[in-house]
């Protein structure tokens, strides 16, 4: 997207949020403005505390609760996907005018890694059909260890292993 097209895209989003705070009653301040240009910068999964530090770091006069608020109210109208990889960490990912997609976590570093596969999107109608259901969406993650991250288990299993030669008489 060029960024002409990323311009008009905030835009449009913009005016999404705006009309949604405007039927809930709530307040339209340039802080959740703010917030969202800062994610639909972005192109990659972010934590709540990495994009308030960021906008911190912008120097912005955003307080943290405003940065947890402006989230969660993005994603109770579709335009930021929360998602639970794993025990307790939550990460967000820009969702308004992306196409469906899938993720692959690495369980040591928890990289995550986006992949589209349209046999999901046959498996998905098929099932639907089969069991009479009208799937609405879905979320696929799978977990396993990314490249970089088996090498390193690697080495210091070599590394183990050599200690033990080490103190083995």
């Amino acid at each position: 997207m060029n960024q002409t097209d990323r311009k008009e895209h905030i835009e449009e989003i913009k005016n999404i949020f705006s009309a949604y705070l405007e039927k809930k009653g709530l307040r339209k301040t340039n802080e959740r403005y703010t917030i969202i240009e800062e994610i639909y910068s972005r192109d990659d999964h972010f934590e709540a505390e990495t994009l308030y530090s960021e906008i911190k770091r912008k120097k912005y006069n955003i307080s943290r609760a405003t940065v947890y608020n402006t989230l969660e109210l993005l994603t109770s109208c579709d335009l930021v996907k929360k998602h639970q990889f794993g025990k307790n960490l939550a990460q967000y990912e820009k969702s308004y005018g992306y196409k469906q997609h899938d993720h692959i976590i690495c369980v040591d570093c928890k990289k995550v890694v986006e992949f589209c596969d349209p046999r999901i999107q046959q498996i998905k109608s098929m099932m639907g059909e089969l069991l009479n259901f009208k799937i609405t969406h879905h979320s696929l993650n799978m977990y396993g260890v990314c490249g970089p991250c088996q090498k390193k288990r690697e080495m210091e299993a070599a590394k183990k292993d050599e200690l033990v030669e080490q103190q083995t008489p």
